[in-house]
């Protein structure tokens, strides 16, 4: 093994800062982090088809309250519905703040609040998700990134020289052995309760005696919110370069149903390297990340396979009203 691919031991503290009573998340600054980017991105793609860049603040609002809202529920109905749609849990539904957000539900946010900005402002629908999936690609990068920050959603064990010791996540801590596994570090059993209510568990010294059924380890593991991310930014440039060749000509849906072939192809064969999000699923044959990946696979097959193919509308349709607005512009400065 190379000595300086010897393993990442991740102790990251998710907070960012505090400021008073407020807490500052790195997950937090790196969700809202892809809608501000997303929004340079889109009103750059939205200039160069002459629609005005206008838009993007209305789109924004609505894939805004779509992401939220959908990956919220989507956590709540397809991971842990015996535990929220109770009388005494319901309104932990609303506790966002506290985590329990699904990438699938959050997909299904983002169709519906597509397809209502489209209808609302007479644009094409496909249209509309060609563009939007560049910068949806930017954010699915960001919020993984932010999942690593919270040290969550993470990989199998591994030997990978570039594997990650996560040590704040108890949730897969093991029984200590003796000898250690290479990489492998002690914690302790017990949390630090933090004044927020968060927990730290502390890397105990090396040479710490092994406790047979109290003593727990952190082991390497595959460090899947990079690999995700990465896949992210992959194809935030391989759809803005197509969409770049070919601009107001683009296929209708052809990026879209790329988009989504790739994203849950890469989500159903990453899942293999991942832990469990709930006991449940393993009970199951496969988990429910990728169960709720294979519709949205064949979804993008049958609009990959009809891109462009209407010959009534090959290319979607949208306001292009920039020149009008660029023209009241110059009128208004002139009064």
């Amino acid at each position: 093994m190379l000595s300086f691919l010897a393993y990442i031991t991740w102790n990251t503290d998710p907070i960012l800062a505090k400021l008073g009573p407020l807490t500052l998340r790195w997950y937090g600054l790196l969700f809202m982090s892809g809608f501000v980017f997303g929004t340079f991105i889109l009103s750059h793609i939205y200039k160069s088809e002459r629609t005005s860049p206008r838009w993007v603040d209305v789109i924004t609002i609505y894939m805004l309250a779509g992401t939220i809202l959908g990956a919220r529920l989507g956590h709540v109905l397809f991971y842990d519905p015996d535990y929220y749609l109770t009388s005494e849990h319901f309104l932990e539904i609303f506790k966002i703040w506290e985590g329990g957000l699904a990438s699938h539900g959050a997909t299904l946010g983002i169709l519906l609040a597509c397809w209502l900005f489209a209808r609302n402002n007479k644009f094409d629908y496909l249209w509309v998700l060609d563009r939007i999936v560049i910068v949806v690609a930017l954010g699915g990068a960001m919020i993984r990134m932010g999942n690593l920050m919270n040290s969550e959603i993470v990989g199998e064990p591994t030997d990978k020289p570039w594997a990650f010791v996560f040590v704040r996540d108890a949730q897969h801590f093991q029984p200590a052995t003796q000898p250690l596994p290479p990489g492998a570090v002690l914690v302790s059993p017990k949390p630090v309760v933090e004044a927020d209510g968060s927990k730290t568990y502390q890397v105990l010294p090396a040479g710490t005696p092994v406790v047979p059924g109290s003593t727990m380890m952190a082991v390497p593991r595959h460090p899947t919110q990079i690999y995700e991310a990465a896949f992210c930014i992959f194809l935030l440039i391989l759809l803005y370069s197509m969409w770049n060749r070919t601009k107001d000509r683009t296929p209708r849906g052809l990026l879209f149903g790329l988009f989504v072939v790739l994203l849950f192809t890469q989500r159903f064969l990453g899942e293999f390297l991942k832990e469990n999000q709930e006991g449940f699923e393993d009970k199951l044959p496969l988990n429910m990340g990728q169960i709720l990946s294979l519709p949205l696979i064949l979804v993008g097959l049958w609009v990959l396979l009809r891109a462009g193919k209407d010959p009534k509308n090959p290319y979607g349709y949208a306001p292009r009203d920039l020149d009008e607005e660029e023209a009241n512009n110059k009128k208004a400065i002139k009064v």
